[in-house]
């Protein structure tokens, strides 16, 4: 897969106003589609992230980002307006539960496909394919990868695997310390609490672009982490509409141009081409 860096670096103002340019900017509504997601002409509620840069953040009452456009966009290819959907937050706790309960009817929001969580709900996808990486306090040099983190203090959401992929996977000895989501850890590295911030490359990308003196992604990617849309378990034939809205978006120009929309003011290698799609069960 090609991946594209530009290499120009802009504050977070900047970063906030291109992702306003993004599509798929409907105001936040209640939870709760009323038709379930059947394209007749009522709502889709959609789960997404309020408190990430680039990909999902509430601004003043309306979503925008990356998986807000890939959202807006498939829910366009099922037939439904972006006037007819209803967004929600989906905090990465909480996802599994909300798709299980109803609460709704699909959750974009840099959420990866794992074999654990196939367990409980479905995924289609995935519509795209991100890295992990690290982020520390900008004056922080002692930090360049995963094996730096031994005997310091790693943060990352409740929720996550990311901290884990490092303190188990990798066997590395760092202290976990668990925030409710990723704006929370964000306050922790600030003060000092932690000394480290681990999750996916795009999620960092957002948030060292909004702070650029205060925080510096490492830039070691490792790993990989496959973005799929979270529906309920049994939701096969959806999961092939999905599949299908996912090539096309690829196919003409909108994922590109919406990553452009996200991170095309950081230095941020972002990939180019469509994702493998996982077969839908």
């Amino acid at each position: 897969m090609r991946a594209r860096r530009i290499n120009t670096v802009l504050g977070g103002a900047a970063v906030l106003a291109l992702a306003l340019t993004a599509c798929g900017t409907a105001d936040v509504g209640d939870t709760g589609g009323e038709d379930g997601g059947n394209g007749d002409g009522d709502t889709i509620t959609i789960g997404v992230k309020y408190d990430q840069p680039g990909l999902g953040l509430d601004e003043g009452g309306t979503p925008v980002g990356f998986d807000v456009d890939v959202a807006t966009y498939i829910a366009e290819e099922l037939g439904y307006s972006a006037d007819q959907i209803e967004w929600t937050e989906a905090a990465s706790a909480n996802r599994e539960s909300f798709l299980q309960q109803g609460t709704v009817d699909m959750i974009i929001a840099t959420y990866s496909i794992t074999d654990e969580r196939r367990q409980v709900v479905d995924f289609a996808g995935p519509y795209y394919v991100a890295q992990q990486d690290i982020l520390t306090q900008a004056d922080n040099s002692d930090i360049s990868g995963p094996e730096d983190l031994d005997g310091n203090v790693l943060c990352s959401a409740s929720g996550s695997r990311s901290a884990h992929n490092i303190t188990d996977d990798m066997e590395i000895g760092a202290e976990l310390r668990e925030a409710g989501n990723y704006s929370e850890c964000l306050e922790l590295l600030g003060n000092g609490t932690v000394d480290a911030v681990t999750t996916d490359n795009t999620i960092l990308a957002g948030f060292a672009a909004q702070n650029p003196d205060d925080f510096r992604m490492v830039n070691n990617a490792f790993g990989e982490e496959k973005y799929g849309v979270g529906l309920p378990a049994g939701s096969t034939e959806r999961c092939e509409e999905i599949n299908a809205a996912i090539t096309k978006m690829w196919d003409d120009g909108a994922a590109t141009e919406y990553l452009e929309n996200a991170f095309g003011a950081t230095d941020f290698a972002f990939e180019e081409e469509v994702p493998e799609l996982d077969t839908c069960a």
